[in-house]
């Protein structure tokens, strides 16, 4: 392969990437879209116990996305980009074939922290991936696909969740689940023509190079202070995807929003997002390509955002349509998540890429945790506002320090190690 990296963005990598982070969006929020229908599909009946394991499900599967994070991105630096990115499509697929017989409680948390250890590989090794073997000048190109691409997974998994299907015996739920499990199947036999990045194939037999090894992001000052800033830009996405349109149903009830007219549905709300994130990410790309730069993109956008998010928060007695456009465009000023993956991948040498680029999304989707339990604490002295507010306001103003104190990294050369 040419040294320099293909130009062209529309080649089977990038293809199979993208249809793979698609595939990667529509599991990890289903859920988001089902989870009360498939609580009470396996006999939950209490308003109380589903509202808990509502979330708590949600937090079980992203603390798997917080472990598989960092044992695919170890992987990837040892063994190579492309088993990781067919490897955990294949353990997700096959997790969420499984979600479709739980029977209990107990096999639902088990079944989606599987899920979310599958379901952490993916991304960082398509990112990783593409931005080795495109061309430095055009790689933005190669990364924005995939993650426009991917969103677009939250609205199939919407739009089929919400058509309540009943075949062969099985419940709406089942068959989504089930869906998605196919997809992720389908998707391997694309496996055939990829081929693996030529800068792993280069150190992977070098023994004097440490490939994989987490623990050097913490051996050196600059290198751990350059992870975490990559880790806290992306906290604003998950912050508001995780709290405002998660419990968009909480957000639009009475005394707080009051939306007038038919009832928010979380599903809706989250495929209305998902539209706004996808084409967020297009024109961010775009953006970035045209200007030349991450950084002054990734900060236009979280200026946006807490506009957007306090519009949101303070507007009251909105039509249904009014608070869905707002999902859309809080969704679209959040969508920056190509870029901050791109320039993860872009801060470190080829032997720990793999490792940053899988983690640093994974421990941001992992962050939800803690802004969930947050949220949901400072709501109890506060309410739901308050805890919004204060909330969001640590989460958009770390990732504003963080993104300042990075170096540009667009064109930036990406054939060393560390």
């Amino acid at each position: 392969m040419n040294k320099q990296g293909t130009r062209n963005p529309f080649n089977l990598i990038v293809l199979v990437a993208a249809l793979g982070y698609f595939v990667d969006i529509f599991d990890l929020q289903l859920f988001n879209v089902i989870s009360k229908q498939s609580l009470k599909g396996i006999g939950i009946s209490d308003p109380a116990i589903i509202d808990k394991y509502d979330y708590m499900l949600f937090l079980w599967q992203m603390t798997g996305m917080l472990v598989g994070g960092l044992i695919w991105g170890i992987l990837g630096d040892k063994h190579g980009r492309k088993s990781v990115l067919f490897g955990s499509i294949l353990l997700y697929s096959l997790a969420n074939i499984a979600n479709a017989f739980v029977v209990n409680l107990d096999q639902y948390t088990i079944v989606r922290f599987i899920a979310g250890l599958g379901l952490a590989g993916e991304l960082g090794a398509a990112i990783t991936l593409v931005s080795e073997i495109m061309h430095k000048e055009h790689r933005g190109y190669g990364t924005m696909l995939i993650v426009t691409m991917g969103a677009l997974g939250a609205v199939a998994a919407a739009f089929i969740a919400n058509n309540h299907l009943n075949l062969f015996g099985l419940q709406s739920w089942q068959i989504t689940y089930l869906t998605g499990g196919a997809l992720g199947l389908l998707l391997l036999l694309l496996r055939v023509g990829t081929y693996e990045s030529g800068m792993f194939d280069e150190v992977k037999n070098d023994k004097t190079v440490s490939k994989g090894n987490f623990f050097m992001l913490f051996t050196n000052r600059e290198r751990f202070l350059k992870y975490l800033a990559c880790i806290l830009i992306g906290l604003p996405v998950w912050y508001c995807i995780g709290i405002l349109i998660k419990f968009s149903e909480k957000f639009a009830g009475p005394g707080i929003i009051n939306v007038v007219g038919e009832p928010v549905k979380t599903g809706f709300a989250i495929m209305y997002a998902y539209i706004g994130l996808s084409v967020g990410d297009f024109i961010s790309g775009v953006l970035s390509q045209v200007f030349k730069s991450r950084k002054k993109i990734i900060v236009g956008y979280l200026i946006a955002t807490i506009v957007l998010v306090l519009f949101f928060l303070f507007h009251h007695n909105v039509s249904t349509s009014y608070f869905y456009f707002m999902c859309f465009a809080i969704g679209a000023a959040t969508g920056y998540w190509a870029l901050f993956v791109t320039v993860a991948a872009e801060q470190f040498g080829t032997n720990i890429r793999a490792t940053v680029t899988t983690t640093v999304p994974n421990f941001v989707r992992g962050a939800v945790v803690p802004i969930i339990l947050s949220f949901k604490s400072l709501e109890l002295t506060g309410g739901s506002v308050y805890a919004a507010l204060i909330v969001g306001a640590v989460c958009i103003g770390l990732a504003l320090i963080a993104t300042l104190s990075l170096k540009e990294s667009f064109s930036k050369d990406l054939d060393y190690t560390e």
